[in-house]
């Protein structure tokens, strides 16, 4: 009892400004309670909000959930993590609805990264060959213009069958509202124009090589002729096997191009959602630990230039998108076991849910979507559970909460700190990427998704503790919950003393009554609800 009480008087602002916010829920929940129903009914308002505000806050917890594990650790405000968030829904849907052209991508793709694995080999060449240093500066340029010549000649003549955002009957528009009546269009693949398969596969694999060679330069040329160490045993033949596995399997992908994607368009829309999930969080991936690399690492230590630069980087990546999708906005056709609507729908239990695939179940009277109420409500969870796992029961989860706590401490103790912040920032850009792909059937794409989504996120991260894990899915579950709710209030309204009628939030209401609750929360707990104190 005794150690309950001085608990409470260290943490009295912490469990008071918990208790408000539980009365303020409590009121919220007992203003939808329709007093004229009966039995279940009674509480219909209630249960469809809340399922809605989790299902609303399992998305925002996604993408915050990595923006805070990267803020953490590196002290990195990333601010494109919205952009990777709309990169993930654009890229699922690309795999959704034309696996054809992710399958085109892929060589290409495969190709260029090939080259970047041969870099620890270069760096061990150029060590040994002796030049002058204004040599060593002025080659790496060279390298680049040549570089550039090769992918910019060969590049956009290889054969990616895609559409044109141009002209409608060929649009992203139009392929998404033929994916959603259930249409497959398999448009016929695209060939080299001009040269040869030969030329234009062996040559971006050169061209690659020079990429990893010229940035391999560009380091070495900006090192201390004493600096770096020696390579571990077999680290350059793992770096030669690297190499030949992905250029290998690009010529593979090529090879057998057209089989692959006839099947892809085989397949039922729910494995090819799952494949969708797996390519969008492998992509964000990707991108996390390229901007990682290349544009934030010279520049961790310069907080304000790492935002403006990801302020830019986010800019970029939304015109880009514009550039490949266009600018209209457009839908993600459900996976099949959530869109049945025949026979058996809407679902009157779970075991009529998972017989006739139905898109809505009810509940308590009302009907509530299965994919967005209660798929994505529960993928939520087991994300929640599964970064947890991995931050308290694996060795690098140790090593990211060590760092969090001190990570001075960490560098001592002789631990590969910049190897641990590229993971870091890959797993946390890939799990916006995995909240865009799962977001996007329930609230399609647009360019502007990502800036939304970003709002919300930095809300619930200053409401939860911008450091804390468990402070992103506090403040996801808040945000989401009050949204809902005021969405809900906004159609029925709210009863004010001695006004006749009822008030009815309007819909620009929604985002500044969250902004409202942080600056509440802030101004009594400025670190938030878990984060640490200075």
């Amino acid at each position: 009892m005794n150690t309950l009480i001085s608990s409470f008087r260290r943490n009295r602002t912490f469990w008071i400004t918990l208790l408000v916010l539980i009365i303020i829920f409590a009121l919220g929940v007992r203003g939808l309670v329709d007093q004229e129903a009966e039995g279940g009914e009674r509480y219909k308002n209630v249960v469809i909000t809340i399922l809605r505000g989790l299902s609303t806050g399992s998305i925002i917890f996604l993408v915050a959930s990595g923006f805070s594990i990267i803020f953490g650790l590196m002290s990195v405000l990333n601010m494109a993590h919205g952009a990777i968030f709309m990169v993930g829904a654009y890229v699922g849907w690309t795999v959704a609805v034309r696996p054809d052209t992710v399958v085109d991508a892929t060589t290409p793709i495969a190709l260029l990264i090939s080259g970047f694995l041969l870099v620890p080999v270069w760096d061990q060449i150029i060590k040994k060959i002796k030049i002058s240093p204004a040599l060593s500066r002025l080659w790496p340029w060279l390298g680049l213009i040549l570089t550039l010549l090769v992918l910019g000649f060969l590049l956009p003549k290889y054969p990616i069958t895609s559409w044109d955002v141009g002209s409608y009957e060929i649009s992203p528009v139009n392929f998404a509202f033929a994916a959603s009546q259930g249409q497959v269009n398999v448009p016929e693949p695209e060939q080299f124009q001009g040269i040869s398969p030969l030329i234009g596969l062996g040559g971006i694999l050169l061209g690659s090589i020079l990429a990893g060679i010229t940035v391999t330069g560009f380091v070495a040329s900006r090192r201390p002729t004493t600096a770096g160490r020696a390579p571990q045993p077999g680290a350059l033949r793992k770096s030669l096997i690297n190499f030949i596995i992905v250029a290998l399997l690009g010529l593979l992908l090529y090879i057998f191009n057209t089989p692959i994607s006839n099947f892809l368009y085989t397949l039922d829309s729910t494995w090819l959602f799952i494949v969708a999930i797996l390519v969008a969080v492998a992509t964000g991936a990707g991108l996390g630990i390229l901007i990682e690399s290349t544009l934030i690492r010279p520049i961790y230590e310069s907080h304000m230039y790492v935002l403006m630069l990801t302020l830019g980087v986010n800019a970029i990546i939304i015109e880009v998108v514009r550039s490949i999708w266009g600018a209209p906005e457009f839908t993600m056709h459900r996976p099949s076991v959530f869109a049945g609507t025949g026979e058996g729908c809407p679902a009157e239990s779970f075991g009529d849910l998972l017989q006739y695939k139905c898109s809505t179940i009810r509940i308590l009277g009302g009907r509530v979507r299965t994919y967005n109420e209660i798929f994505i409500t529960i993928l939520g969870i087991v994300v929640l559970i599964a970064v947890w796992l991995l931050l308290q029961r694996t060795r690098l989860g140790m090593i990211v909460r060590a760092g969090v706590q001190d990570s001075e401490m960490v560098k001592a103790l002789g631990i590969n700190v910049q190897r641990i912040f590229t993971i870091v920032f890959s797993l946390g850009v890939g799990l916006a990427a995995m909240g865009g792909v799962i977001g996007a059937p329930s609230t399609g794409l647009t360019t502007t998704l990502g800036d939304s989504l970003l709002i919300n996120m930095l809300v619930a991260l200053a409401i939860g503790g911008l450091t804390s894990y468990p402070g992103a899915a506090a403040g996801a579950l808040i945000v989401g919950l009050l949204q809902q709710f005021i969405i809900k209030y906004g159609q029925i309204g709210i009863n004010i003393p001695f006004v006749e009628e009822a008030f009815k939030p309007s819909p620009p209401l929604v985002p500044a009554m969250t902004v409202l609750l942080m600056v509440v929360i802030l101004l009594v707990l400025p670190q938030g609800l878990f984060g640490r104190k200075e």
